[in-house]
């Protein structure tokens, strides 16, 4: 099994990733601190499906193929810009919000469509993990470290937003930075 002190040395490297605010936390300023648990289920969700394909060397192939990792860069560029755009135009609606709000959906999205956030379990992994034990099981508990620290991270983000006014004033400036926050990560992601 993987060592205690490996665990340690892999969040050590991790969280100023984590803590560099991205599509999570601008997802979260959308969604709200009541609608925090979606935002962060999803984001959890998506570090989830980046170590099983590290697990299943599908994250491998796209990492060593131009074309294969240029094709999930504009993908995920092109989906944090509509994201970003539609937070801009529609996300101040006074719509009544359906039922099933796909919150969820769109964190796991942000998450999976990032190449940083495979990069991650490409490039950090390796250096953290014995060759003679169990790839998948030492991966998994570095997935549920970084899990735990993504959900503490972003549960931190959703106290500091119910402490913030909730006027209507102050919801439309959040609305409108995180939409240029989202579309700057999506022209970032586009053009690195």
């Amino acid at each position: 099994m993987i060592h205690f002190y490996a665990v340690v040395g892999f969040l050590a490297a991790v969280f100023p990733i984590t803590a560099t605010p991205g599509a999570s936390v601008a997802l979260l300023i959308q969604a709200g601190p009541r609608r925090a648990l979606p935002v962060i289920a999803g984001t959890v969700t998506g570090l989830y499906v980046h170590a099983s394909l590290a697990v299943l060397g599908l994250s491998a192939i796209v990492m060593q193929s131009s074309e294969a990792f240029s094709v999930v860069r504009i993908a995920g560029a092109v989906y944090l810009v509509g994201l970003g755009l539609w937070t801009w135009f529609f996300g101040g609606s006074r719509r009544p919000k359906p039922r099933a709000e796909p919150t969820y959906i769109r964190a796991v999205l942000a998450n999976v469509l990032n190449p940083k956030a495979a990069a991650i379990y490409l490039t950090l992994v390796p250096q953290f993990v014995t060759p003679t034990e169990s790839l998948a099981a030492q991966i998994f508990v570095l997935v549920t470290a970084h899990a735990l620290l993504a959900l503490v991270w972003l549960s931190l983000w959703a106290f500091v937003l119910r402490r913030l006014p909730r006027t209507d004033t102050f919801r439309a400036w959040a609305r409108r930075v995180t939409a240029v926050v989202l579309v700057a990560l999506g022209v970032r992601a586009a053009t690195a």
